[in-house]
């Protein structure tokens, strides 16, 4: 069952100009909680040059982006892949990017070290884990907006909620991974870039 989520159409757009910047020449990339499936068709359409590895943790996501993957025909697109970040055991031994989006505010902690754990295994030197959502950080203001969406995403899971940035780096730095940039984005949304040292 093809599934649609409205924020990828707007901010699919500022992203890929951001990806365009970041993302390695040649290579496989590894899309953790790729949800519907839209952004993995839209993004492997702008970057015909890279593989995209689609991946979810949820059943009927991986369906989803099969759905769009088969109606998009794409040559790099790959076959989705379930993913639990959280897991020590991924589908890929090594990747030239991961891309994650909107996955670490709607997941448990333990998702989130899978994630920077799992990026400092599979990825070379010099290569971008670009994390892209609503985040906390201290020197900062918080949006009222994004204060009111961490309250109700709480409210509706104990285990999720928008993430400190200090935390994320932390969780980089035991992972062999540097935060390279952070860019401002739009709806208090922030991207990331790691990158493996």
């Amino acid at each position: 069952m093809k599934q649609h989520a409205p924020a990828t159409q707007r901010n699919r757009e500022p992203i890929a100009a951001i990806l365009a910047q970041e993302l390695p020449a040649s290579g496989t990339v590894l899309e953790v909680a790729s949800g519907t499936g839209e952004h993995a068709v839209w993004f492997a359409a702008r970057f015909t040059h890279l593989l995209w590895q689609p991946t979810d943790h949820d059943e009927a996501a991986i369906a989803s982006i099969a759905t769009w993957r088969e109606e998009a025909g794409l040559p790099n697109l790959l076959a989705p892949c379930r993913l639990d970040a959280s897991s020590t055991k991924w589908p890929l031994d090594k990747a030239a990017a991961i891309f994650c989006c909107n996955m670490i505010h709607i997941s448990p902690v333990d998702v989130t070290r899978g994630l920077m754990a799992g990026a400092g295994r599979i990825l070379g030197e010099g290569a971008p884990l670009i994390c892209y959502g609503p985040f906390i950080e201290t020197d900062v203001p918080t949006a009222p907006s994004n204060l009111a969406f961490d309250q109700s995403l709480r409210a509706r899971e104990a285990q999720w909620g928008l993430r400190e940035l200090a935390w994320l780096d932390q969780l980089a730095g035991a992972a062999g991974l540097a935060r390279t940039r952070r860019m401002a984005m739009p709806a208090n949304n922030l991207m990331l870039v790691y990158r493996k040292l």
